[in-house]
């Protein structure tokens, strides 16, 4: 019975702790570790240390059920599956950072030389190809003086989430890639997921197939991101035209579909960038030079460009000048702001010395670590536009969708800026602009 396995999951982050608190959840019986003592005292008071939707209600679920949290990695010592979910932070080349990883695999090697178990050990971590082979797969044979494909299983699995959706797409994935050689191992890791996610495609590859899928899967949908923003910047300089309809219309052709054709003030995230970055370092260092890559990186980085511009068009000179920034979460329903525009928004504004007053649902906290008193930080979206000589929509929340005439009153110049078009189809008295929209 698989439920009778003991699974541990290294690296509490977005993706260990939403895949720890589904599979507890579901009644496995599950490890999570994490270095970070601290952090792993609040999983196990059943608080998440980022927003998720629905996650700390999993997260409480599993703990009632089956699901244990620790800092102590001998607990993997009896443990039949390990997966690594640990971060690979991005190096200033654009490249991967593998010290996390390499240092997980070190104690997992040591402690496996313990055992008289097989595990498998899946590595969920973003990783460029040729590092299972080269790097993780080294360190684990010879930490543990066992063999990979003989005493213990080594498979490459990438995964898909998105934020705000991390649970229910690690309910209902809709695929499961499985990269490693034809072992034992392999067909008990595909009759497990099998089980636990009936009808879904496995796709069973080789290592660096495997890995290089996880790229290809963030770049193209990076791709499709600067492609509608391309799009939308041409929209702008023709009257009337929608960049809405636009992409609603081409997204109902199949091959093309409908989802990230929203157009907005560029991609952001933990993923997108550090990823088209890695991938576009990997492609120089196999002697590729990714031409459309770098065009997809370099639409996104215009974005803000634009913005700027229109900016210092509209009200001169920023010193001094008055900005509401509404959004610095990177998309909505998360308090994520890594890579996120909106804070890129905030530095550019910052050069320039203007004044900036920000307004998030649920990243005002991480937006404060990272700008301190160098910005104001409003209580409620009214009170964000006191005064205000501009606004400037960043972020998609629903919450923004109220803004009206009377709410804008407050403001010493009506100036908007919109980014996500949330406000295109209302009446403002307001010197109104938004991207894809042309005037």
């Amino acid at each position: 019975m698989i439920k009778n396995m003991k699974i541990a999951i290294i690296g509490l982050g977005f993706v260990g702790l939403t895949f720890a608190s589904v599979l507890a959840s579901k009644g496995f019986k599950v490890i999570g570790i994490d270095i970070d003592i601290k952090k792993s005292r609040q999983i196990a008071d059943g608080i998440p240390p980022f927003y998720e939707d629905d996650l700390e209600k999993t997260l409480k679920i599993g703990l009632k059920k089956n699901l244990a949290i620790t800092n102590n990695f001998s607990s993997i010592i009896d443990c039949d599956v390990i997966f690594i979910t640990v971060s690979t932070p991005q190096k200033k080349d654009g490249s991967i950072e593998l010290a996390m990883i390499k240092r997980a695999v070190t104690v997992i090697g040591k402690t496996i030389s313990k055992t008289r178990k097989n595990p498998i050990i899946l590595v969920k971590s973003t990783v460029t190809p040729g590092t299972m082979q080269h790097v993780i797969r080294p360190i684990l044979e010879k930490q543990s003086g066992k063999k990979a494909g003989k005493d213990f299983g080594l498979i490459s699995n990438p995964e898909f989430l998105q934020e705000s959706s991390a649970i229910k797409d690690t309910k209902f994935p809709h695929v499961i890639v499985l990269g490693g050689y034809q072992t034992k191992f392999m067909s008990k890791m595909k009759k497990i997921f099998a089980n636990l996610h009936p009808k879904i495609p496995i796709i069973i590859t080789n290592h660096q197939t495997a890995e290089m899928i996880k790229y290809a899967n963030n770049s193209f949908l990076a791709t499709k991101i600067s492609f509608i923003n391309q799009l939308a910047n041409i929209c702008q300089n023709i009257p009337g035209a929608n960049i809405d309809d636009i992409a609603k219309t081409i997204g109902l052709d199949p091959r093309i579909g409908n989802l990230f054709l929203n157009a907005g003030p560029g991609y952001g995230g933990s993923c997108l960038p550090k990823d088209m970055k890695a991938l576009i370092n990997f492609a120089n260092k196999v002697g590729i030079k990714p031409k459309l890559l770098d065009a997809v990186e370099e639409i996104n980085l215009k974005q803000l460009e634009q913005i700027m511009i229109m900016l210092e068009e509209k009200l001169g000179a920023l010193r001094s000048k008055r900005i509401t920034i509404l959004g610095t979460a990177f998309k909505p329903n998360t308090d994520d702001i890594r890579d996120s525009v909106g804070i890129e928004l905030i530095k550019k504004l910052l050069k320039k010395r203007a004044t900036v007053t920000i307004y998030d649902p649920k990243s005002m906290n991480n937006t404060m670590k990272v700008f301190g008193d160098e910005i104001f930080y409003a209580k409620s979206l009214p009170s964000s536009l006191d005064s205000s000589e501009c606004l400037i929509i960043m972020t998609q929340w629903k919450q923004f969708e109220i803004l009206n005439n009377k709410l804008i009153k407050s403001m010493k110049r009506k100036l908007i800026v919109d980014c996500r078009r949330i406000l295109s189809k209302k009446i403002l008295d307001a010197d109104y602009h938004a991207i894809g929209i042309g005037n």
